[in-house]
């Protein structure tokens, strides 16, 4: 993890702090305005479009290079997608993705933002309390009659949350047990560069390159909740394996 930034980087940061909330803002009206016209049915359209709109200007501003490097040919949703989360950086490279019809599971704190709250729950993204296991489960499962009639992807961070201990955090259960229950791949996901460049708990960061490895998709079709704890411990030790631990 970064320890130190230079007076310029220190500068770059704030101004890209700036820069997220004033993208934000400028695309929120206009976000609630084309659902409206549309009757909602445009949402997916704007995460594609308007996430990246929000996430670009910002890495450009504090000066991160963010590429995206395929290693199978796009799938097809739904799929879930998992992803390494250990920096503020995430939520920039998360949504800059724009993956096809994909829905994001966030923290319920999220939502005490105005704006977040709004975005949020207009474009149906899920919002959980995770330190509530059994309110979490419920809220991913109230889900899934959307997810499999709208075919959409879900995209999950198993750590919870950025401050865990390691470089890869235990995994909860929660993506793993959509994928069971629902039938459909699990898409890793790596992010090599954030943990590095990210200072602390804030978008300070310094410059650098942050590359976003998107991994053949993995079948869980013959998965079952039973043997659960092993198959997610055979994902992690794939996420060990990129973050050069193991």
């Amino acid at each position: 993890m970064a320890t130190s930034l230079t007076p310029i980087e220190y500068v770059r940061s704030i101004l890209g702090i700036m820069v997220f909330f004033v993208m934000f803002s400028i695309s929120t009206p206009f976000i609630v305005l084309f659902l409206l016209l549309s009757f909602g049915k445009a949402t997916n359209l704007v995460i594609k479009y308007f996430s990246p709109f929000i996430a670009y200007p910002v890495l450009w501003v504090i000066g991160i290079q963010f590429n995206v490097i395929h290693h199978s040919e796009q799938v097809e949703p739904p799929v879930i997608y998992t992803v390494n989360h250990s920096s503020t950086l995430d939520l920039l490279t998360m949504i800059a993705l724009a993956l096809p019809n994909v829905r994001f599971v966030a923290k319920w704190e999220l939502q005490y933002n105005p704006l977040f709250f709004i975005v949020g729950r207009i474009t149906g993204q899920i919002f959980i309390q995770r330190k509530k296991s059994d309110k979490a489960v419920k809220r991913l499962r109230a889900s899934y009659k959307r997810i499999k009639k709208d075919k959409l992807s879900v995209m999950v961070a198993p750590e919870g949350s950025r401050k865990h201990p390691g470089i890869i955090g235990p995994f909860k259960k929660g993506g793993f047990r959509m994928a069971i229950d629902l039938g459909i791949p699990i898409v890793p996901i790596y992010f090599k560069g954030s943990r590095e460049l990210s200072l602390g708990s804030s978008l300070l960061t310094k410059k650098g390159t942050i590359n976003a490895h998107i991994h053949p998709p993995i079948e869980t079709k013959n998965w079952q909740q039973e043997t659960i704890d092993e198959h997610i411990k055979e994902v992690r030790a794939m996420y060990l394996k990129w973050a050069g631990v193991s």
